[in-house]
């Protein structure tokens, strides 16, 4: 369910859901901010020379961030369709940066790490 918390972006008048409490977003800025995220990683790991520790942080971000989605999105708030198909868009973008960042390091030359 919604709290009375409102969103920490400048201007949003939207509720923050429970399940997204600790980032003080509500889902429409929640999402953007995971999709500007993960794009700005998979710049990051697109070479495959990454070093292991950012990747088990990124491989954690994408846990975290999308359990919180999915505890939000399925928390009984009413989702607009326009909602729910971005939601979807986030949860895709999320799995596309794992694949990314393990197509990657499959890349990465035999013997050769950072």
């Amino acid at each position: 369910m919604a709290t009375h918390t409102a969103c920490s972006e400048n201007g949003c008048k939207g509720q923050v859901p429970a399940a997204l409490e600790a980032v003080h977003l509500c889902m429409l800025h929640f999402t953007l901010k995971v999709e500007n995220d993960c794009a700005q990683m998979r710049r990051e790991t697109v070479y495959g020379k990454t070093p292991h520790a950012r990747q088990v942080e990124i491989i954690r971000f994408i846990a975290d961030h999308g359990e919180m989605l999915a505890r939000a999105s399925t928390s009984g708030i009413h989702l607009a369709d326009e909602m729910k198909a971005r939601v979807l868009n986030t949860f895709l973008t999320l799995m596309n940066l794992r694949e990314n960042l393990d197509r990657a390091a499959l890349r990465q030359p035999i013997g050769r790490s950072s």
